[in-house]
């Protein structure tokens, strides 16, 4: 698919948004790309670029975390959960035979998905995250890096750990059958899987590292040191390895979906017009605009504008470095994902708009600009 006919979409903004990831294609940042914006709840243009054909699907990586946040807000307009919720009140052994098992107890489901809960860096990986009694007892043992809503701290997979287990204990069902029977199916995302897909997927782009890292000087110009972890533990190598089937059917609830840009497009259209009312108004107002979270973000000192889940553009000046450019409305809001990947819709414009890509690039400053270089061009065709 193309641009559909009567799109209502600039044709030299269009052509701008095109170039721009052609031009990443072509300098070997990486073979596959795709991109879709969507409007009215429809897809208004979705191509593909490089190795990709429209059927191609790619690790959304953190993106992933806007079908968790959708599953959430369900069960709290249906009374099961709220931002108050004690994580200890749902999952009574979490942290208890930490060394900060005094301090867990204040652990609220706000503070796990504005990522202020204080353990970014819990561990949980395999072969204890395939298997539910095994992640239940590693979270017996986390400890807390910092208290509770003191610190924002990007909490690239702990914090979603979390909150899958909070809906498996809510629902009393798996949290994959969840996000695929609340969100997923009745927004049509066909081609989204998070976990195992009932079947081989042969069409998943393989992520490929490309580039080099960004230098001490550059580092040391951003930051004030060149020690700079921008997410933690999750490195590029670590990224590598969800093109492993076992990795993927893992269902990393903070990171593991497969699918297309059509479908992360599609899935904040889902947010914006809330088809056959499958969120209660007020919590899908709250987790799409509410934002929660302002303190800073460590590493460049932007407020870190967080809501149940997502990020606000906001109008501070600093929307694009929240991967949403410099011509969304404010009130825009969305989630990025390693190596590039980013989804966002402006209530402003109706436009929503999906970036994949399979090329983890080493130089994390040329993906961050490139993120919100795509995004502007994006907002720009409205």
């Amino acid at each position: 698919m193309a641009t559909t006919g009567g799109s209502g979409l600039d044709a030299t903004a269009l052509r701008a948004l095109r170039d721009r990831i052609q031009a990443e294609i072509d300098n070997g940042v990486a073979p596959a790309a795709q991109f879709a914006l969507a409007r009215n709840g429809e897809l208004v243009a979705f191509e593909s670029f490089g190795t990709a054909t429209d059927s191609t699907r790619f690790a959304l990586f953190s993106a992933t975390k806007a079908w968790i946040a959708g599953v959430v807000w369900q069960l709290i307009g249906e009374g099961l959960l709220a931002p108050e919720t004690l994580v200890v009140d749902v999952i009574p052994g979490f942290g208890s035979a930490g060394r900060s098992a005094d301090v867990v107890g204040r652990i609220t489901l706000e503070h796990v998905l504005t990522h202020t809960g204080g353990f970014p860096y819990a561990p949980l990986g395999p072969p204890e995250w395939s298997d539910r009694s095994s992640r239940l007892d590693k979270m017996t043992r986390w400890r807390l890096d910092t208290q509770p809503g003191e610190r924002f701290e990007y909490h690239a997979t702990a914090a979603h750990w979390v909150a899958a287990e909070m809906i498996e204990a809510t629902t009393g069902r798996n949290y994959l059958d969840e996000v695929r029977e609340r969100v997923t199916e009745p927004l049509g995302l066909s081609a989204f899987v998070l976990g195992p897909p009932g079947g081989e997927l042969t069409d998943v782009a393989e992520l490929v590292a490309t580039g080099a890292p960004p230098t001490s000087a550059e580092l040391i110009e951003l930051f004030g040191n060149d020690e700079i972890l921008l997410f933690g533990d999750i490195t590029p190598d670590l990224l590598l390895g969800f093109n492993d089937p076992q990795s993927r059917d893992v269902g990393l609830p903070g990171g593991g979906g497969i699918g297309t840009a059509a479908d992360l497009a599609l899935l904040y259209q889902g947010f914006l017009h809330n088809p056959a009312g499958l969120w209660e108004p007020s919590a899908l107002q709250d987790g799409t605009g509410n934002v929660r979270c302002t303190l800073p973000d460590p590493m460049r000192g932007h407020a870190s504008n967080r809501t149940l889940g997502l990020i606000v553009a906001g109008d501070d000046g600093n929307a694009a470095l929240r991967g949403m450019g410099r011509v969304a409305s404010p009130r825009t809001f969305g989630h990025n994902g390693a190596a590039g990947q980013i989804a966002w819709a402006d209530p402003d414009s109706g436009l929503s708009f999906g970036f994949t890509i399979c090329g983890i690039d080493r130089d994390f400053l040329a993906e961050g600009r490139r993120t919100a270089s795509l995004s502007s061009r994006a907002a720009a065709t409205v």
